[in-house]
């Protein structure tokens, strides 16, 4: 299936070759009443016989070729118009008979086929039933046919041998769409870990810059070398967030607990909130570092956006981090926002548990990371 358009994808030239002969080769076995057809002695015969058993064989596997494609899209087969298909293929093979006599019969063995390829199940049977009593009725009924013990034998062996043909076509488009479903799925689960990261990047990042070029803005008329400064560090800090978002893009960005930490002492200076942060950190694996890191930037950021605190805190253990501060407490956007959504889809991964809430003396916000028992 093309994931650009939803439609599913052509089959290669390979495959479509293979399907081709897979239809062609049966076609072998009306050499019979072809060779009856040839040696009519007279010259209609020959001609309306041939031209019927030509059309017969183009026409069964036209049949074949438009019921697989169906079966390859995961599409019904319409039983209306398989129903005609079939019903002009006998015709055409009953049209054979001035040329070919009773070995018309034979394709009554490419219709029982062709009927389990097309049709419900019920009906399916019914056809190959009915194909099969056909020679032994038609030998009584007619003067001069022989039983065809042999055409009876070979409807029933091709038709079970199409009905297995047809549920491993059945068994092989489902497996492929599932593949192809996989694939889907992977790709927007790809994109949607792009767009969170970008999202938890930029959120932090950005909001930092527009405190600072607040500050420098107010600082312009009072301080100008500070406003500078100030400014200097916007540019700065955009450089950075740009590089954050090529690295993100690239796949390979890198979040670490330290890295997160000097960055917090950053922006909430820039937003004139006092900062208690660990002198020291625990060393921790990778993964809960990398975790932990987040935490504290959707922390701090969350801090510095909405909480009008004095004051944000944070503290690291070896099987928890929590970010607080003294603000108005957590609001719904708080809880429910693109940020948290993201940190617990990370946790997730690590079976951590992320809690957003009041600190223990019932002021201010609490964002906190936990590992599992287990892990600690």
């Amino acid at each position: 299936m093309d994931l650009s358009t939803g439609q599913p994808r052509p089959a290669s030239r390979h495959w479509r070759f293979t399907g081709w002969l897979l239809a062609a080769v049966w076609l072998f076995f009306l050499n019979v009443p072809l060779g009856t057809a040839l040696h009519q002695p007279q010259s209609w015969r020959q001609v309306l016989g041939v031209a019927a058993l030509l059309v017969f064989g183009v026409g069964y596997v036209l049949l074949f070729q438009w019921a697989r494609r169906l079966r390859q899209s995961l599409l019904p087969i319409p039983a209306r118009r398989a129903r005609v298909g079939l019903l002009l293929l006998l015709a055409v093979g009953l049209a054979s008979i001035p040329g070919t006599g009773g070995d018309w019969l034979a394709t009554l063995v490419y219709v029982a086929a062709a009927a389990v390829f097309l049709l419900p199940f019920r009906e399916a049977l019914l056809v190959v039933v009915l194909c099969a009593l056909t020679p032994v009725l038609a030998s009584r009924l007619v003067p001069g046919w022989e039983a065809e013990n042999t055409i009876v034998f070979a409807v029933l062996l091709a038709s079970f041998a199409m009905f297995g043909v047809s549920r491993l076509a059945q068994r092989n488009s489902e497996l492929q769409a599932a593949q192809q479903e996989i694939h889907r799925l992977a790709v927007a689960e790809e994109r949607a870990r792009a767009a969170r990261d970008l999202h938890d990047i930029l959120g932090h990042s950005l909001t930092v810059v527009a405190i600072k070029a607040e500050l420098a803005g107010r600082l312009l008329d009072v301080d100008r070398e500070r406003a500078a400064a100030e400014i200097a560090e916007v540019e700065g800090l955009a450089r950075a967030a740009l590089a954050d978002v090529r690295q993100t893009v690239g796949a390979y960005r890198e979040v670490t607990l330290a890295g997160e930490l000097a960055g917090a002492r950053t922006a909430l200076a820039a937003a004139g909130i006092a900062a208690e942060l660990p002198g020291e950190v625990p060393a921790l694996p990778k993964e809960w570092d990398r975790l932990f890191g987040w935490a504290v930037r959707e922390g701090v950021t969350n801090v510095v956006r909405h909480s009008g605190a004095r004051c944000c805190t944070i503290r690291v253990h070896p099987d928890r981090v929590e970010v607080s501060d003294d603000g108005r407490g957590p609001s719904t956007s708080d809880s429910s926002g693109h940020g948290l959504v993201g940190l617990r889809e990370r946790a997730r991964v690590l079976d951590a548990v992320v809690s957003v809430g009041r600190r223990p003396d019932g002021t201010g916000f609490l964002l906190r990371v936990h590992a599992p028992a287990e892990a600690r």
